[in-house]
């Protein structure tokens, strides 16, 4: 998701089909063509190939949010059962648990534009297919619990790929700005996408939020198809699949900074992330407060992480990433203790915002860095090992905040989690000290 004009490349086939990628060799991306003047905090849509992939992915995005509020509505209204909301949840993000280090491997042995058009093919296909059975009047909860999980397993493959796909598209300069611009588009629609969901619902059912999901799908497709590239050499393939993943394992755990970004990001989204499955928790048994006040939690979070994406966009390139993921990673978890000591509405919706900003700062942060440290042919096993941290361990995280609160109470399981992650970013960072020297 680097700066500097570049001679353009058509493919041969003229688009996304012919395209091919650099592979063992340095990442060249696709020229901008026409130089646009931009103000640097959207200083990656200089990149034609990027602008292209931008507003697909901000189309699609609505549909995505669409069909994750429509589900859940789907889901209680069949089973009216707070399980089996939960249980859809967790299976979507399951398979990226078992399958993100098959999936890197595979994304640094072929094309990964090729692999991002297989991967949203199949997740449009599969809205369209729940689209069907709603419209048909023939849906049920199982139909609903094996379409998440085929879900989560593409979404195993798509994130490794789409993850290492950005520095092919902006190089190592833009790829911090890209990222953040991402990211930013994923918290605008997270405003947009349940809005209109609400209103979808209320007038028409839920059907049409997965025609509309499977419909957005085609605007990120479409630009995937236009995007154009160097042609692809792979690399060197080891004898085996697992050869490949354990060469990028090694590269992992044989390198002290990555082994310790990767790391304190496994925790974040452990002890963390979780604060998010609590909102509703804190609001109606903390706070005493009911579904309005829930609203505003949830979009403090949004708003707060909306921010920090700006920021970084903004300041990309002057940010010295290595003390940003230092001071993000400990102010996380004291955030989340803040949070956890609050008894006022104001006070969290405050807290929230905070945690926000700083959840998206470590975010792409360590994304950024993980994609800069990883040689070329290696980016896609190490971003499968960070979509393992970061994704994959979601459920655990999910898991752990539910059955303390359970025992302990929502608060003390917050300041717990939060101690833990100022006391483990602390350890990590004290003993590699050469990740604060990361630019």
């Amino acid at each position: 998701m680097t700066a500097g004009p570049h001679p353009d490349l058509p493919s041969p086939a003229g688009g996304a089909a012919g395209a091919r990628q650099t592979g063992s060799e340095q990442p060249a991306p696709a020229p901008p063509g026409r130089r646009i003047a931009l103000p640097p905090v959207f200083g990656a849509l200089r990149h034609r190939n990027f602008r292209l992939f931008f507003l697909g992915q901000l189309v699609s995005l609505v549909g995505t949010w669409m069909q994750q509020v429509a589900q859940a509505w789907l889901v209680l209204t069949l089973t009216n059962s707070a399980f089996y909301v939960g249980l859809v949840s967790a299976l979507g993000s399951l398979p990226v648990l078992l399958f993100s280090l098959y999936a890197g491997a595979v994304a640094d042995r072929m094309s990964k534009l090729k692999l991002i058009i297989l991967t949203q093919t199949a997740a449009m296909l599969l809205a369209f297919l729940l689209a069907g059975l709603v419209f048909a009047r023939v849906v049920t909860a199982t139909h609903i619990v094996v379409l998440a999980a085929l879900q989560g397993v593409v979404m195993a493959f798509d994130v490794p790929g789409r993850q290492s796909f950005f520095v092919e598209m902006v190089g190592k300069e833009d790829l911090m700005n890209a990222i953040a611009l991402n990211s930013s588009a994923f918290n605008v629609t997270r405003v947009l996408g349940p809005a209109a969901a609400g209103i979808l619902i209320g007038q028409f059912g839920v059907g049409v939020c997965f025609l509309l999901n499977g419909i957005s799908f085609l605007a990120v497709i479409a630009a995937l198809f236009a995007i154009r590239l160097p042609p692809y050499r792979p690399a060197p393939l080891p004898p085996s699949t697992w050869a490949h993943i354990r060469e990028g394992l090694r590269y992992v755990a044989s390198d002290r900074r990555v082994l310790a970004i990767v790391l304190n990001i496994a925790v974040l989204s452990v002890f963390g992330f979780p604060f998010l499955v609590l909102l509703p928790v804190v609001a109606r048994d903390v706070l005493g407060r009911g579904a309005a006040e829930f609203g505003w939690m949830s979009s403090s979070v949004g708003a707060g992480a909306l921010g920090g994406a700006l920021m970084l966009a903004a300041f990309a390139r002057q940010l010295p990433k290595g003390r940003v993921l230092r001071w993000a990673a400990g102010s996380l978890g004291l955030i989340v203790m803040a949070f956890g000591l609050s008894r006022s509405l104001p006070l969290s919706l405050a807290a929230l915002g905070l945690a926000g900003f700083a959840m998206i700062v470590n975010t792409a942060t360590t994304n950024t860095l993980l994609q800069t440290l990883a040689p070329d042919h290696l980016r896609g096993r190490v971003m499968s090992v960070f979509t393992l941290a970061f994704v994959g361990m979601g459920p655990i995280g999910a898991l752990q905040a539910g059955v303390l609160a359970d025992h302990l109470g929502a608060p003390a399981t917050l300041v717990i989690g939060g101690l833990i992650c100022v006391a483990a970013s602390t350890a990590l960072f004290q003993r590699v000290r050469q990740v604060a020297d990361l630019r």
